[in-house]
This record gives C-alpha cells, sequence and structure tokens, in this order.
C-alpha cells in the first residue's frame, strides 16, 4: 500500500464558475451568431461567487468566512465581555444527527462552536490502510473509520457549519491513548506526521470516495486549522512544539482553573477549565466525558440516575459561568463528545446551558478561532492585569478603576486595530 498511501495532495488551485453565473457560459443566442462576437466590445462582467478548487476539489477557497465579528480592543475601563467556547472532540455526524442538531441549537442561540474534526471520519473503511499511525501498523485506528453515507453526511455538516462562522478544528486521527504507541508516547516527528495525515484526508474525500461530484468543503484547511485538543488529554508537550512550528495558534488539551489564559510554547493556552461539582467537594473538568466517569463509570449507568447526572453537569457549569461572570471575567472552555451516554443526558444538558448564557447580552459563546483573534487584538498590559485576577475574583473598585490606565494602540495590522486613515 505504499504507493496508495502517496495521494495526490497537490496545492494547485483552480478556478471555476457557478453554471448559472453571467460570463461563465459560451454559445448561440439563438440566431446561429455566436454571442459574445456581437458582444466582444463589452467587457465581460465580473463573476460572482467563484470557487477556487484545491487540488482535487475536495476543498475550495471561497472568501473570507462568513459571521466573523470583527475583534476590538477593549476601551480604557471597559468591562471584558463573557466568553464561552463550546467545543466538540471528534465531530462528525452519525445516525444521532447531533452534529446537526447542536448546528441548529448554536443558530438559535447567537452562538459559535468549535468542531475537532477527526480526519478517519472522511476516510472511507475499504481505503483505511491508507492511514499510517505513527507506532501502529497501517490501517490502525481505535474509533475506526467511516463509510459512504456518513461521510457524506459528515461533509454536509462541516460545510453548514463552516458558512454559519464556526471554526473546523482537528482531534486527529486514530484515537490512541494510554501505553503501547499511545499518543502520550508519540514524538515531535510523530505528530507532524499525525497532522499531515489528517490534514490530507479532509483534502482527498472526494478522491478516496469517489463522490467527484460532490461540492467541496468552503475552505482551504491548511489556512483553517489552527488548533486542537488531543486524545484524552495526553500527549499535548511534543504535540505543542509540532503545533508551533506548522503555525498553530492555540492549543485546548490541558486542565486548568478558571483564570485569564496566557501563551504557552508560543501558542494560546486554552485549557479546559475545573468548575464546581455539585453534590462533592472536589471540583469537576468541564466535559461531558469527566462527569460520565465521576457519576456512572460507564456510558450506561443506571438509568433512574440519569437525569439527575445530567442536572449535575448543568448545574455545575452554569456554577463555573456565575462565577467567571460576576467575578474575573475569565472565558469559559467547555468540552463535549457528539454521544448518547448515559440515555443523552449530557447532550441535554449542554443544551440548557447553551440556552441560558449564550442570549445574555454581554456574553459571547463563540468559537476558538475567534477568541485567539480577539486576545491577538487586546494590549498585552491589558491582558496581563486580567491574569492577576483569581478565580471569581471581580476587580475590588470595580472595573472602571481596574482598567482606567492607558493603554497601548493597537500594532497596525493587529486584528481589532483601527483603519489607518489615508
Amino acid at each position: 500500500m505504499a504507493a496508495t498511501h502517496r495521494i495526490a495532495t497537490g496545492t494547485v488551485i483552480v478556478t471555476v464558475c457557478v453554471a448559472s453565473l453571467a460570463g461563465c457560459g459560451t454559445g448561440t443566442d439563438g440566431s446561429g451568431e455566436q454571442a459574445h462576437d456581437r458582444e466582444k466590445a463589452k467587457p465581460a462582467p465580473a463573476p460572482k461567487n467563484v470557487v477556487r478548487l484545491i487540488g482535487d476539489g475536495s476543498t475550495a477557497y471561497t472568501g473570507a468566512q462568513p459571521h466573523l465579528p470583527r475583534p476590538e480592543r477593549l476601551k480604557r475601563g471597559e468591562k471584558p465581555p463573557q466568553f464561552v467556547v463550546f467545543s466538540w472532540d471528534g465531530a462528525g455526524e452519525d445516525g444521532q444527527k447531533l452534529f446537526s442538531r447542536f448546528r441548529k441549537v448554536a443558530k438559535e442561540n447567537d452562538a459559535t462552536m468549535t468542531y475537532f474534526l477527526s480526519g478517519v471520519y472522511l476516510l472511507p473503511e475499504e481505503k483505511r490502510d491508507l492511514y499510517h499511525p505513527p507506532q501502529h501498523p497501517p490501517g490502525r485506528s481505535d474509533i475506526g473509520f467511516n463509510d459512504q453515507e456518513g461521510i457524506a453526511d459528515t461533509v454536509k455538516q462541516l460545510r453548514l457549519a463552516w458558512l454559519e462562522g464556526n471554526e473546523i478544528g482537528t482531534h486527529f486521527n486514530g484515537h490512541f491513548c494510554g501505553s503501547g504507541g499511545g499518543v502520550g508516547e508519540w514524538s515531535v516527528a510523530d505528530w507532524k506526521d499525525e497532522i499531515a495525515q489528517a490534514k490530507r484526508f479532509v483534502k482527498t474525500w472526494k478522491t478516496n470516495t469517489g463522490m467527484k461530484s460532490s461540492a467541496p468543503l468552503p475552505f482551504d484547511y491548511d489556512k483553517e486549522l489552527i488548533g486542537a485538543r488531543t486524545p484524552c488529554l495526553e500527549g499535548q508537550k511534543n504535540f505543542m512544539k509540532a503545533a508551533r512550528d506548522l503555525g498553530f495558534r492555540y492549543d485546548t488539551s490541558g486542565v486548568n482553573n478558571q483564570v485569564w489564559p496566557k501563551k504557552k510554547q508560543g501558542l494560546w493556552d486554552l485549557s479546559m477549565q475545573l468548575v464546581p461539582f455539585p453534590g462533592h467537594s472536589f471540583e469537576q473538568l468541564t466535559m461531558d466525558y469527566n462527569f460520565m466517569v465521576n457519576q456512572s463509570g460507564t456510558p450506561q449507568g443506571d438509568p433512574a440516575k440519569r437525569e439527575m447526572w445530567g442536572d449535575q453537569m448543568r448545574d455545575g457549569l452554569l456554577q463555573g459561568f456565575e462565577r467567571a461572570y460576576k467575578g474575573n471575567r475569565a472565558p469559559l472552555i467547555i468540552g463535549n463528545h457528539f454521544e448518547s451516554w448515559n440515555g443523552g443526558t449530557y447532550m441535554r444538558a449542554v443544551e440548557e446551558v447553551i440556552e441560558e448564557v449564550c442570549t445574555k447580552s454581554d456574553v459571547r459563546c463563540v468559537s476558538f478561532r475567534q477568541l485567539v483573534d480577539w486576545l491577538d487584538a487586546q494590549d498585552p498590559e491589558t491582558l496581563a492585569k486580567l491574569r492577576t485576577l483569581d478565580v471569581g475574583e471581580a476587580p475590588e473598585k470595580g472595573w472602571e478603576s481596574f482598567l482606567s490606565g492607558g493603554s497601548a494602540p493597537a500594532p497596525k495590522g493587529v486584528p481589532g486595530a483601527p483603519a489607518q486613515k489615508r
């Protein structure tokens, strides 16, 4: 399979026109005279909605992503907005239809999210040997592969999600955890190889499935991909070294308290956080899997307790939100999976949290991309001051006094900088 493993991944960009656009076709006007001969004195109208296909047409450049707000630098004495990030590990659409469900929930509640796609979800089972996982034989994956229907459904959701302003990150491929070749044992070179393969499967899904007539994903994945979460939160150290070399902007594979983020190894450290765990003396990570493990220890726990378990997760996340919202305003980072563990109680909990918090006027439910754009737009001295606030700690004399110091103007070209006057 060595020869077939080297899939065409060229970056040649082809320009195509949508068939209905003016100026994209030729032919006659019905009289037998070529229309373009009679109109040759007139300049051709500029085509609209031009799509530049990339490689085999699995992806395409379609212009700037819609629905991305322009980040603005905080004004002197201004209270920071409360950011909340909902993110999904191994995003894909299957028979549960959870991807499409939460796209709808996001739209209804003025939210955008980050979807961490597993590359093998775009690789059909019969082509599994195209995947050469680090420290494992070809064709091995702990989460399997996909079929034609699953790939078509996942591509559709990815396409719509991006057009709605959501971010497409990566959860890599085979999801290997623990010892014996798990991601925690991978070298920097292993991580770079895994990332390259994750990109390749996204950029060649048409070739691998034969679905040549399908619409492309409307983004250049080499530019879209700026962050990730590692499987089981393992292997972060070497992954971050690889990610920094590859131009990533953030990582969300760690665990932290609810404080303002800082950069680590050149990347924004947007770790998930510890929030109150109702009924317990310890705090809990903001992820559905961790609630499940600490409640039932199994995805199929006691049905009589499932509603209570979902309520615990919902209430814990809401308590963490309120602690930040009324305190230091640190972004709340939440991670989830498209799984119906314990009867779907965690999906219900997340949906109720979205409905509760995302519609507040000074709350922004955003993707990681939008959050790092905002962070990069801020005065570094302002961010440093925000990081002095502890978990739940509001400024003693109020926000206006706390952030009243003069801030340096945003450097030219930084997101959020005012337009330069000519």
